[in-house]
């Protein structure tokens, strides 16, 4: 599973850009999936693909398990910050 974010140029912003879109994907082909974008790329735009979810291991228990790439860092259970609270 991959996750697209679609970036577009804007000068409005501190960083020159803002997120105008981020969508999951249930395919396990990123070439497949790569070639899509670009194909719907209009000019002043860029992409990013990731895999949606990564494997963490739990701070407290040394368990691995499994959360989203874009999860905060103190929301994260191998995290301190999410065990301190």
């Amino acid at each position: 599973m991959y996750t697209v974010e679609i970036y577009k140029t804007d000068k409005r912003t501190k960083a020159g850009e803002r997120l105008v879109l981020k969508k999951d994907y249930a395919t396990d082909n990123r070439s497949t999936l790569e070639l899509s974008v670009r194909a719907h790329m209009q000019k002043g735009e860029r992409y990013e693909i990731h895999e949606t979810y990564v494997t963490r291991t739990s701070l407290m228990g040394g368990k691995e398990f499994q959360e989203r790439y874009d999860t905060p860092y103190y929301c994260s259970p191998s995290s301190e910050t999410y065990w301190s609270m």
